[in-house]
């Protein structure tokens, strides 16, 4: 039995600002660094799960910087961490960069209804020769372009964290690590919908709230080892969960 933690990356200043931020790298708030911090001390202070002995996040900064506070707040800045594009959060395609009042006026809100909340409708594509895709980033510059997305949808984004789940993630749970995943609202509801095994209608009702470690037992087979609603994995109670939740769908539905 070993034990996986899922955190997503504090409130960005593009959250903030209520944008699609996809793979644009904007850093913390100062309140994205306090969910950073209580994310740390929740998980020093709780026995739901041994002590966190190994991170993943994405390279994008607000998840990678998260990561970093939270270790601090623990005293474990020592904890070895892998980085990987395949934990990034979903491509927004060319909705990247807009509020959503600016999408809406220019797409249409019916439309952008459906990219935001479909599980299979991805929203336009970048030209590769658009400053915003990510071929132009350097930090990407190992990945092969072929695999770089320019617009992705919900299962785009499984596709591609699958992979990293499977050759990274997963050697570390069976050799007993207590593993920490600091990663965006999209790419953990991708791992969400695979670990709990949620439908693909199911899934567009689930949001992960900034800044709460929501926690899971694996068990041998590597699956969670309780069957439980969702939100009675997370450090919080059920009713804050809640409340959370309800605020990231009210500012999705801008």
């Amino acid at each position: 039995m070993t034990h996986l933690v899922l955190l997503r990356h504090g409130q960005s200043t593009w959250n903030a600002e209520n944008r699609f931020t996809g793979w644009t790298d904007v850093d913390l708030t100062i309140h994205g660094v306090t969910e950073a911090m209580s994310a740390g001390e929740m998980l020093k202070d709780s026995s739901a799960c041994p002590p966190i002995t190994k991170v993943h996040t994405s390279l994008l900064t607000r998840a990678a910087r998260t990561a970093s506070v939270c270790c601090e707040s623990l005293g474990r800045t020592w904890l070895p961490v892998d980085r990987s594009w395949r934990l990034n959060e979903r491509h927004y395609g060319a909705l990247q960069g807009m509020d959503k009042k600016q999408a809406t006026e220019h797409f249409g809100a019916d439309l952008v209804k459906i990219w935001r909340r479909s599980y299979d409708v991805p929203p336009p594509a970048l030209d590769v020769e658009d400053e915003r895709h990510p071929s132009h980033d350097p930090r990407y510059s190992r990945v092969p372009v072929n695999l770089l997305p320019a617009t992705e949808c919900l299962v785009s984004v499984l596709d591609r964290l699958l992979p990293y789940w499977a050759d990274n993630i997963v050697p570390d749970l069976i050799f007993g690590e207590t593993v920490l995943v600091v990663a965006h609202g999209n790419s953990l509801r991708a791992l969400v919908k695979y670990l709990d095994n949620i439908s693909d209608r199911d899934i567009l009702d689930v949001e992960i709230p900034t800044g709460m470690p929501l926690v899971y037992e694996i068990d041998a087979n590597l699956r969670p080892s309780k069957d439980v609603p969702l939100e009675e994995r997370y450090l919080v109670s059920p009713d804050e969960v809640r409340r959370a939740q309800a605020e990231v769908a009210a500012q999705a539905d801008i």
